[in-house]
């Protein structure tokens, strides 16, 4: 369950799989545009440049055929190593603007991911709270059975 404080985003899952391959499906630009975004939306990738700095450039598509264009800035990208977590953070910085981070770390009989998404502004996270809490779900739901897929 996606909590809310302020203009912060909080979704924790549980994925029975390792680290490492949970962030595989994270780190594979061919694999994020297949789990990212609520249920029922594609994705058609114009660039990602998988690096720090890099560019994701995206249209989201709607189930009702709306389009929706994304830009973001990848600022890190450290896979999981031994006992470290793996960390995967990005800047939206097309409307609305807002950081999300994924954190991915062993928790004994798998992965704990943290989907910390924090809007720039108050205003704006209490306007797309409606739409947001369920769609970060929906994508932990679509990451986790991306990583269950192979």
């Amino acid at each position: 369950m996606t909590q809310r404080n302020g203009n912060t985003f909080i979704s924790t899952r549980h994925i029975a799989a390792t680290p490492e391959k949970v962030f595989a499906a994270i780190q594979s630009p061919e694999r994020l545009a297949r789990w990212w975004g609520p249920a029922g939306f594609t994705n058609t990738v114009q660039r990602c440049d998988m690096r720090p700095g890099g560019h994701w450039v995206f249209d989201m598509h709607s189930p009702d055929g709306k389009t929706y264009p994304n830009e973001n800035v990848f600022e890190t990208i450290d896979p999981p190593q031994g006992s470290q977590p793996g960390l995967f953070v990005l800047r939206h910085i097309a409307q609305p603007l807002f950081r999300l981070t994924l954190r991915v770390q062993a928790d004994g009989a798998g992965t704990q991911v943290d989907f910390v998404q924090v809007l720039d502004s108050a205003e704006m996270a209490q306007q797309l709270a409606p739409i947001v809490e369920p769609a970060n779900e929906q994508n932990l739901d679509r990451l986790t059975a991306e990583v269950l897929a192979l």
